[in-house]
């Protein structure tokens, strides 16, 4: 089923069971699989792919008022992996090369930017701002209002509070800056802002601002040492500022990082 008022660009593959409503923008080169939903609304870039019973632009909390879809416009940018089950609010950008696990769930008014990717059954809800080249891996819950900045690592079960006195209409969000990397199982309590290239080792309880270079540990998490005194457990070398160890996926992987900064400011 495809609206008349739809524009689908050269070379889309639309299987069975696809739905695109009104007012949708596929550009070209793109492939909708089996029983999508694209809602009305929607521009999703050239060369992406959505899998399998994915719906994006889905309603917002205003369409239980009388059923009606308001005008919520849902901007994906190209080269966008979405996979099966994934469910992508109207009101949200997000922009290139952005990549999915199954079953992710992305509420209104986000602003994802580009190179970033959310694992399987990552829940981002919604009012959130989240940079460019951020990896939040499986099962990563991701509180109303929370801002992650560029270059971020967030490994599987990680949470992001947002009410210190719930249930309450006072919510102060976390903040990450860049670089950091929170470890699997970590809990960051609401308010709490997180220092450029900073550690969060895994199981940590965040319960105050950690400083930039921070390695935080245990429950209550506590600062141990600077991250410049982590090793590598089996060469023994410094590992951090991780850049300058690890390149993959990242926009300095085919030079030095000191180049890729000096050439980027």
């Amino acid at each position: 089923m495809i609206s008349k008022s739809a524009l689908i660009g050269q070379n889309v593959t639309v299987k069975e069971g696809v739905v695109v409503e009104d007012n949708v923008v596929i550009g070209d080169n793109c492939y909708l699989d089996y029983g999508c939903i694209i809602r009305k609304n929607v521009t999703l870039g050239a060369d992406s792919y959505v899998g399998p019973q994915s719906i994006l632009g889905e309603f917002c909390a205003d369409f239980y008022e009388n059923r009606a879809n308001k005008t919520h416009p849902l901007i994906i940018g190209e080269k966008a992996t979405i996979r099966s089950g994934a469910v992508i609010y109207g009101s949200t950008e997000i922009g290139v090369d952005f990549i999915t696990g199954h079953h992710v769930t992305i509420r209104e008014n986000t602003k994802i930017g580009n190179h970033s990717r959310i694992g399987t059954l990552g829940d981002i809800q919604g009012d959130c701002i989240i940079g460019n080249y951020v990896s939040a891996h499986s099962n990563v819950h991701i509180g109303k209002g929370t801002k992650i900045h560029d270059y971020v690592w967030v490994f599987p079960y990680t949470v992001f509070t947002n009410d210190s006195t719930p249930p309450s209409n006072e919510l102060t969000p976390v903040e990450v800056e860049e670089y950091a990397v929170i470890s699997t199982g970590a809990i960051c309590l609401p308010g709490v802002h997180i220092g450029k290239r900073s550690l969060i080792g895994a199981g940590a309880v965040v319960l105050k601002d950690v400083p930039e270079n921070a390695v935080v540990v245990g429950n209550p998490g506590k600062q141990i040492c600077d991250t410049d005194k982590i090793k590598n457990h089996i060469t023994g070398e410094n590992v951090y500022p991780w850049p300058y160890h690890f390149k993959r996926g990242m926009p300095w992987q085919d030079t030095d990082y000191d180049v890729w900064l000096k050439e980027n400011g």
